[in-house]
């Protein structure tokens, strides 16, 4: 049977809680507590499985697996959130270039689900103000900031990739297809890393980066977002 293992982050009082599932890279789960999280992570799990498999993964969903923690960091800013300071020991494994290849088709495949999920959201839905958090144009608008800044640290500057960001960030209905164009515009870059890049550490502040965390940090963040769009466009499923 498989045994997943679990790396959390929270507080040392642990109240909210981030569970990574670095077996499945880009599954996570969360809970205002470390147990709910703990909780909630099986059926993380079981939907991120889902998710493989709709794509032609050949993985079981509903087989039968067990979890273990292996790592929870307590110590340090900004826990809970996705990406504690330290991060996590086999961020800074070197990243094959196998691997890249399964990350980058997972990654591709979460963003042209996204695409689909926006494709018949009318403008007037995706601007609205829900009752509770902020816009689907806003998350959007954080999606694209984010795969922009994980970008930079992996390979730095990519040509033309500022000047979509920038109109991203003026906002408006078109932000569905300029995140679209920001995504094809850097996946050929990630796809041609280098094994020097592919292996190398990036010192940014409090944060040391490499490609495997970069990987880890785009497909967690937009797989997070991604539910919470769909939760809000199909609330009942």
């Amino acid at each position: 049977m498989t045994i997943y293992a679990l790396y959390l982050e929270s507080g040392p009082r642990r109240r909210k809680t981030q569970v990574h599932v670095l077996d499945l890279l880009g599954c996570v789960a969360q809970g205002p507590t470390t147990e709910e999280a703990l909780a909630a992570t099986p059926d993380a799990i079981r939907a991120y499985l889902r998710f493989l498999q709709r794509h032609g993964d050949a993985v079981g969903p509903e087989g039968p697996f067990s979890t273990a923690v292996v790592a929870h960091v307590i110590e340090g800013p900004w826990l809970g959130n996705g990406d504690p300071a330290p991060g996590f020991a086999p961020d800074f494994q070197p990243l094959s270039s196998a691997d890249l290849a399964t990350y980058l088709q997972r990654l591709a495949w979460l963003q042209a689900d996204l695409v689909a999920l926006l494709r018949a959201v009318p403008p007037e839905q995706l601007a609205a103000e829900p009752d509770q958090g902020r816009p689907i144009l806003r998350i959007l608008e954080h999606i694209a900031q984010s795969h922009y800044a994980y970008l930079h640290n992996l390979v730095g500057k990519v040509e033309g990739a500022s000047a979509i960001l920038k109109a991203v960030e003026q906002g408006g209905t078109g932000l569905p297809a300029l995140l679209a164009r920001l995504w094809q515009l850097t996946g050929p870059r990630l796809a041609g890393m280098t094994e020097v890049e592919r292996s190398q550490m990036v010192p940014h502040g409090q944060v040391t980066w490499s490609a495997r965390r970069g990987m880890r940090r785009m497909l967690e963040h937009l797989w997070e977002h991604e539910q919470e769009i769909a939760g809000r466009l199909t609330p009942d499923v």
